[in-house]
């Protein structure tokens, strides 16, 4: 496996098309592999990140090297940056039970429910903050984590180092019809409880709209800022 990081300028005009529609940034993600299938390693995986409001960043975890010339050349910066494509399986054969790691992950957090009118259930996206942070402490066990509990004066008693730092709703069209996509960035600090389920996690992602930026869960070691 691989992690691509790669800065986009989003003063270009074809950096607003791909970052205004998770289909066109799906597409033109997955043109830079010469076979964008999973394998048994893992999937094509990616996120959008915006730092501070001035930096917009890439990241993309995948099995194989992307070259991402055509990526650079619509919405990147060709001139001073292109892209860093670093082996991942360094990070992923560290993993030892116990660790721990600042994570962060936007995905679509949903719920099975069934409105007036429908004959069966649907997924439904979860609307408050509170709701969206649950979703992810239900679920952290199956990834091979857990979230730790914070520390510090600006934290409760027990409260788990967690927050949603973004979110946002997608809407978009995907052939003859409109998709709607809730999406919410989290950030926190995790701990490792299954180094096999974790592996799984990061390298075939979690929850649902995978190929529109959700389910990639990046780890930096807590002093780090790098993601990478």
């Amino acid at each position: 496996m691989f992690l691509t990081k790669m800065f986009l300028n989003a003063h270009r005009r074809g950096a607003r098309k791909l970052l205004g529609s998770p289909q066109a940034m799906h597409a033109a993600v997955l043109a830079g592999f010469a076979d964008p299938r999973s394998t048994d390693g893992g999937r094509i995986l990616w996120r959008v990140d915006t730092c501070d409001h001035h930096r917009t960043v890439l990241y993309v975890a995948s099995p194989d090297k992307p070259d991402f010339t055509h990526l650079a050349e619509q919405a990147g910066r060709p001139t001073t940056d292109a892209w860093d494509t670093r082996p991942y399986d360094r990070l992923l054969d560290s993993l030892t039970l116990g660790q721990r790691w600042q994570f962060r992950l936007t995905a679509n957090p949903v719920r099975s429910g069934r409105r007036q009118g429908w004959s069966d259930t649907k997924p439904l996206g979860h609307v408050t903050v509170t709701q969206q942070q649950q979703w992810l402490l239900d679920r952290a066990g199956t990834w091979g984590v857990r979230v730790v509990k914070a520390a510090g004066a600006n934290w409760r008693d027990g409260e788990p180092d967690l927050a949603v730092v973004h979110r946002n709703v997608l809407r978009f069209s995907r052939g003859n019809r409109r998709v709607t996509v809730a999406t919410a960035t989290f950030q926190g600090q995790l701990e490792v409880t299954d180094v096999d389920a974790l592996r799984s996690a990061l390298t075939f992602g979690v929850g649902r709209a995978k190929a529109y930026g959700c389910g990639l869960l990046t780890l930096a070691r807590p002093a780090s800022q790098d993601l990478s």
